[in-house]
């Protein structure tokens, strides 16, 4: 999960205020991610699911809310 700007080959979803941006042929890959923000013993971040789950995946990063694109 990083920050970036939207590009041509890229879906783009607004949920509760802010924009997602996902490559098109990874979400075609991995279809719907539903994003979490979760806490745990001494840390939090980013939790990323998708329906089909993606070898190696995963990524975090700190602030808050819960979303599926």
């Amino acid at each position: 999960m990083v920050l970036d700007e939207p590009k041509e080959t890229d879906d783009v979803f607004n949920i509760n205020g802010f924009t997602l941006v996902i490559d098109k042929n990874l979400h075609g890959q991995t279809r719907d991610i539903t994003v979490d923000f979760v806490s745990y013993g001494m840390g939090s971040g980013f939790k990323l699911t998708s329906e089909v789950p993606v070898a190696g995946a995963g990524g975090g990063c700190s602030s808050a809310g819960s979303c599926k694109c």
